[in-house]
């Protein structure tokens, strides 16, 4: 496999951070079990080259013995591989203690669940939808004598997505939106307009998986770009964007699709900045904006762009603030991209439905007050979900979540798709942590929705916390023993 990434001395260093901070005597040990956890975590992605021993060792100013040992024993335990004059570089072990992750459960298998823990998705809004349908009905009448297709979408809807987004302090007009069948489709259509198959498409690590999928479908690579300390790592990503010549970035700024963070404002100015001077277009994901939890909700990070010739595109959906039926999404962009992706779009798809369109246009001006419903059942949620696990699972660390439709949670150990596996076995679905990250990363973590009701988040704690218990007492080492986590 092509190795063509490389990560320098300092890069590692201040990965590794406080390597030492757990006072172990013996500095190989340590070096080399912080290293495999990066790799674990996915903050070190497969195929990247290392630095060279010496210029590891002066980098974290210990001997170049103790590097050398550190890389000896993670090419014995299968975390690393290395060739004569091509260095060293990460992989994963061929012989685990894990199975590889489930795909996203499809909808059939749902309905045979007594606890469905994949999906973070929710309910349509009912006090909303008779009226919204009859609004659509009414309508629908003027479009009837045309052929119904309207491959930007209709004048209604784009209409009123540009009045949201003015209304968030990014001045937009009805030319810079495109409507499409969903955000996944929105992604498609960029993927389809800027990429060519083989290109490399940045991406956060980890991230959406269905994202993921869109990338590979194209034919594309995924360049993953692992967060640091819990934020994301801007010098990475700016270095990743001028070394590896991506065609495509692809972000999820506003509660992170797994993780449930925030970007700051700092941090979406220096990504504008960066698609500026490296002339990077970045697909800004917005479709979880709304859902903030704790404090204000997220100006739009295209708002630090006013270039006209602007490389950011923005895109959102109805599909998690409203429901998972509208197959309405849309594309905010310049005027010459939307032209541009619009050309694109009708080779695959040439319509959104037009009364999923006109009930959208009467939902979105009201989606403030729909939207602060959601806020306090997601956050009623998530703190019944923290204070459960809290209980039966205290060894499980879930994240901080201001906001989104998830906990990720840092289980300690690398079971996650083992976990995922045994509790399907006892019709509970979850989604193993390899499912947001490439090439089997995230072991060691877990998501879960917030849409579990309250009143079920300590009937979930107290089964998976039995299947935990079970998968702990059964667990085998995969390395040597000093080494386990």
């Amino acid at each position: 496999m092509e190795v063509n990434r490389r990560l320098n001395g300092s890069a590692l260093a201040r990965l590794l951070g406080g390597w030492r901070s757990r006072g172990e005597n013996n500095l190989t040990t340590a070096l080399t079990e912080h290293t495999r956890l990066l790799i674990l975590d996915g903050r070190l992605p497969i195929q990247i080259r290392l630095p060279g021993e010496r210029e590891l060792a002066e980098a974290l100013d210990i001997s170049r013995t103790t590097v050398a040992a550190a890389y000896n024993r993670l090419r014995e335990q299968g975390f690393l591989m290395s060739r004569q004059g091509s260095g060293s570089w990460v992989t994963l072990p061929n012989d685990t203690t894990t199975v590889a992750p489930a795909p996203w459960t499809p909808s059939t298998t749902a309905g045979a669940s007594e606890l469905d823990l994949a999906r973070a998705a929710l309910a349509a809004p009912r006090g909303y939808m008779n009226d919204a349908i009859a609004y659509a009905t009414a309508q629908l009448p003027q479009f009837l004598q045309s052929s119904g297709y309207q491959l930007l979408g209709t004048a209604i809807l784009r209409q009123a997505v540009a009045a949201r987004l003015n209304a968030r302090g990014l001045p937009t007009t009805e030319d810079q939106i495109l409507i499409t069948s969903g955000a996944q489709h929105a992604l498609s259509v960029v993927l389809a307009t800027l990429t060519q198959p083989g290109s490399r498409v940045l991406v956060e690590h980890p991230t959406y998986p269905n994202a993921l999928d869109a990338i590979r479908l194209r034919g594309a690579r995924p360049v993953p770009v692992a967060f640091v300390d819990g934020r994301w790592d801007i010098e990475m990503l700016a270095r990743a964007a001028r070394d590896a010549a991506p065609q495509l970035a692809y972000l999820i700024p506003d509660f992170q699709n797994p993780t449930g963070m925030v970007m700051s404002e700092e941090e979406r100015a220096a990504i504008v900045d960066i698609a500026r001077r490296t002339g990077t277009p970045f697909v800004i994901d917005e479709t979880l904006t709304d859902l903030t939890i704790d404090g204000p909700r997220p100006r739009p990070l295209a708002f630090h762009d006013r270039d006209e010739d602007s490389r950011i595109i923005t895109v959102g959906s109805a599909s998690k603030i409203l429901w998972g039926g509208f197959r309405i999404g849309w594309i905010r962009a310049a005027a010459p991209m939307i032209r541009r992706l619009a050309a694109s779009r009708a080779a695959m798809d040439m319509s959104s439905p037009i009364m999923d369109q006109l009930m959208v246009a009467y939902l979105l001006p009201k989606l403030d007050a729909i939207a602060e419903k959601r806020r306090e059942a997601l956050r009623r949620s998530r703190d019944a979900l923290v204070e459960q696990f809290a209980v039966y699972l205290p060894e499980w660390r879930p994240a901080a979540a201001a906001g989104g439709v998830s906990l990720w949670i840092d289980l300690g150990l690398a079971l996650s798709s083992r976990l995922a596996s045994e509790a399907q076995q006892q019709n509970i679905l979850l989604t193993p942590g390899p499912r947001f990250g490439i090439d089997g990363a995230f072991e060691r973590f877990l998501r879960i929705p917030l849409t579990v009701p309250p009143d079920q988040a300590a009937v979930a704690a107290q089964r998976l916390s039995m299947i935990w218990l079970k998968l702990r007492s059964e667990r085998r080492p995969a390395f040597a023993p000093e080494l386990v986590s």
